[in-house]
């Protein structure tokens, strides 16, 4: 087979993704028709297959739906035709496709003009990219909101919400329809009919990906917290209503368990730290918060609730990342306030890393306490001024908001505590943190180290994947020998149930302190705190 080979990626911390080979979930394939006479008296259908299987290496089916159209493209006298052809579910030992099936085929050759979709579909955000499955390029882009919230903000109240066939039937059309709206709007932006696109690859969590499937997610949240599946293999467009090719397949990473989903063994993917000799910790906080720890040798994970408050669902002035959000803010020693807001526009609320960055500024100028309680018993701190807001009032972070980000912190400390402490690793022992997802983009490192809501390492060792999701689906939509990698991933991970430790309350009950219970776990936040007080005298 002559194949392209992939440039390398470039991600957000500009580190290279290890390059390789382009072996995509469809491949474009142009035929030069026989004449007559050099095609004997063989069927027009049978010598096309015969030609496709010599070229691929692999068995080759074409439906009967496809037979007329491909013999009147023979009969109309076209020299060249071009067939597009979908992987099946096998994989061979050498990371190849077992065997295709022809959905498409148009006369003249079209070989150029081959173009995929990789999907993230987080909780609260979805992302659509159309991908060049010539070179590997993403050509458009297109986001929005989850239009699920319209059931519920997070996860456990759209399975609650799914428990009737109509909720989850709704549930479906929702995330459908969104995702269907992406797809025009990226197609708008490249000039291409969404007919064009005639692969998708999905990245997603366990119950995004049953609830998109329109798959009872019921089991998920109920004891022994085991899903409908984690492999839903191949299948087609069409099934599930997505508006591109109706052939074109799609494929959903895998999961393992309830809680790492196909979103999380991308970020592994993306890291490739299931590659290396040192022991990394992956950390996925989003609406929930998935954690992965190991090297090439083992690699554990756990899971548990994590990001509402974070990502502004909670907090009386919590917003999304959106124009007019607060995404930075600083406090001086005469507790004056300092902020940006996302397109420069008006304040209209604080996003989560607003918040991050609120909370520790707080605590750095003695205006909170280690207990995370206002020090001179007042109730809320203004970040902005009612003259200066949106709305005309001022928006502010309250003793009740911060009691909601110290849950959020607290549970994110616990499980890294008792997910640490499953496998005897100390935290010397980490070579490489890695912050995945598109929260763990924008979060603010020093604040979130000052909370104790990432541990104290060495900043060097601290690397932001961005989108993880979204690049681990465009990865495996390029290549069979990258999804037969993400498989490999989610076969080797040993998953600790949070909800069966009985130290995690323990842990968790010690970490709802700034930074921690045990201020020597995070000596740059006592040096930073002896700075500040040495400045005040």
């Amino acid at each position: 087979m002559n194949m392209n080979h992939y440039r390398p990626v470039i991600l957000a911390d500009q580190r290279v993704v290890s390059d390789f080979e382009l072996d995509p979930l469809t491949r474009k394939i142009s035929i030069k028709i026989l004449q007559g006479h050099e095609q004997g008296n063989k069927g027009m259908v049978d010598t096309l297959r015969q030609n496709l299987q010599q070229r691929l290496g692999v068995p080759v089916e074409i439906p009967l739906a496809l037979m007329n159209h491909l013999v009147k493209l023979v009969r109309d006298d076209n020299e060249v035709i071009t067939v597009t052809l979908a992987a099946g579910n096998d994989i061979n030992e050498d990371g190849k496709a077992a065997s295709y099936q022809a959905i498409d085929a148009e006369p003249g050759d079209h070989t150029d003009a081959h173009v995929g979709l990789a999907i993230d579909i987080g909780t609260t955000t979805v992302v659509v990219y159309l991908v060049n499955m010539v070179n590997g390029d993403i050509i458009a882009k297109a986001s929005d909101y989850n239009g699920q919230i319209k059931l519920g903000d997070d996860i456990l109240s759209r399975i609650m919400a799914a428990r009737e066939e109509k909720g989850l039937k709704e549930l479906q059309t929702l995330i459908v329809n969104t995702l269907n709206a992406l797809i025009k709007q990226a197609c708008l932006e490249a000039d291409l009919k969404p007919q064009a696109i005639s692969g998708v690859c999905i990245g997603a969590n366990t119950t995004m990906v049953h609830l998109c499937l329109g798959l009872d997610p019921g089991s998920i949240c109920r004891a022994p917290y085991r899903p409908a599946v984690n492999n839903a293999g191949i299948f087609c467009a069409g099934e599930i209503g997505l508006a591109v090719h109706p052939l074109a397949p799609i494929y959903c990473l895998p999961s393992i368990g309830s809680y790492i989903g196909g979103d999380v063994l991308a970020g592994i993917l993306v890291s490739g730290m299931h590659k290396q000799e040192e022991v990394s910790l992956l950390v996925d906080i989003g609406t929930n918060g998935e954690f992965i720890l190991g090297n090439q040798e083992w690699l554990v994970g756990c899971a548990g609730a994590a990001g509402p408050a974070l990502e502004g669902g909670v907090t009386e002035w919590g917003i999304r990342a959106e124009q007019g959000a607060v995404d930075q803010v600083s406090i001086d020693s005469e507790h004056h306030v300092r902020y940006t807001t996302i397109d420069n526009a008006p304040a209209r609320g604080i996003c989560g890393s607003g918040l991050i960055d609120s909370l520790a500024e707080l605590f750095l100028n003695g205006l909170i306490n280690r207990a995370a309680r206002f020090t001179d018993g007042r109730e809320r701190f203004t970040i902005v001024p009612a003259g200066e807001s949106a709305t005309g009032k001022e928006i502010f972070i309250s003793q009740k908001d911060i009691n909601s980000l110290m849950r959020t912190k607290g549970a994110v400390n616990a499980a890294l505590e008792v997910l640490m402490e499953s496998v005897g690793c100390q935290w010397e022992e980490i070579a490489k943190f890695y912050a995945a997802g598109a929260f763990g983009q924008y979060l603010p490192i020093e604040s979130a180290i000052t909370i104790g809501l990432y541990p104290d390492l060495p900043r060097e060792q601290m690397l932001r994947l961005g989108n993880s999701s979204g690049e681990g689906a465009r990865q495996v939509l390029l290549s069979h020998s990258k999804r037969q990698e993400i498989e490999e991933i989610a076969g080797k991970i040993t998953y600790f149930e949070m909800n069966a430790s009985s130290s995690f309350m323990d842990k968790y009950g010690g970490s709802r302190f700034l930074p921690h219970t045990n201020m020597d776990l995070f000596p740059s936040v006592k040096e930073k705190l002896a700075v500040r007080q040495r400045g005040l005298c």
